[in-house]
């Protein structure tokens, strides 16, 4: 019998678990009720505080990307990175928040850093993995799951081409470098942003930065994701174009079979 493939995750999942639902209850429950009755505000069920908040938010992809690795028993690239940006937020937030209920004046610049530092990161080690023995690039894009790359590297050797086929590789890691430091960048700036005229000394200092925070992610995801995917298509129709010019192969011999 041929051995069962495992069932893929499904995207929207993802995004539900990791963006839409910690960003609700960052921007729903992070109420304080007593801080609400000093406001002359409604107090509702779900205001549960900052707090509170800031933890099942964070615990949400925390949990779910330890459910997911012992279920499925394999290190994910992803998850391991998306359970280190939980993990620095809440150090952070932690470091940020006062016992008085203040958060620290350079909350917004610190938190930009820590958003862009991952891809920045990501940046470096795709281009210090370039003359490795496993290239990042491959990992990302120039894989088995879109290129049938055994296939294409045979007739790389046949046509006697690894020179142009190793330029075309160069190009796409530097590319797909730029779009992490792009992605950096665009963090820091976002963040400075959100953060503008952010009273870290107001009475609702914790529940301001929760909301900001959730608007982050929002932000992130739109700003950020949209524009890196973009890039991202970019880099792979410039892969197909260049290893069709350089194989003679069509885009369906490039690909692996479905």
């Amino acid at each position: 019998m041929p051995e069962e493939k495992p069932k893929q995750e499904h995207p929207l999942v993802n995004i539900f678990v990791n963006v839409l639902i910690p960003v609700m209850v960052l921007s729903y429950l992070s109420k304080d009720p007593e801080i609400q009755v000093k406001l002359g505000k409604e107090v509702k069920f779900w205001h549960i505080g900052p707090l509170w908040a800031m933890v099942i938010a964070l615990a949400l992809p925390f949990g779910y990307g330890i459910w997911h690795f012992i279920k499925t028993r394999k290190g994910n690239f992803f998850s391991v990175l998306g359970l280190v940006s939980v993990a620095l937020s809440g150090g952070l937030t932690l470091y940020l928040w006062n016992q008085d209920g203040s958060v620290k004046p350079n909350a917004g610049l610190l938190f930009g850093i820590k958003e862009g530092l991952i891809p920045l990161m990501l940046a470096f080690a795709v281009l210090g993995s370039r003359k490795s023995s496993t290239p990042l690039i491959r990992l990302f894009l120039y894989n088995d799951s879109i290129f049938d790359v055994p296939k294409i590297e045979r007739r790389i050797e046949e046509r006697n081409e690894q020179g142009r086929y190793q330029g075309l590789l160069k190009s796409a890691t530097f590319l797909f470098a730029g779009s992490f430091f792009l992605s950096a960048a665009m963090n820091v700036g976002i963040a400075l942003w959100f953060f503008r005229g952010f009273d870290s000394k107001a009475i609702d200092a914790l529940e301001k930065y929760n909301e900001i925070m959730g608007k982050l992610t929002v932000a992130g995801f739109l700003a950020i994701g949209l524009p890196l995917m973009g890039i991202l298509f970019l880099i792979l129709t410039r892969l197909f174009k260049g290893l069709r010019e350089i194989t003679g192969y069509t885009d369906e011999e490039l690909t692996m079979p479905r």
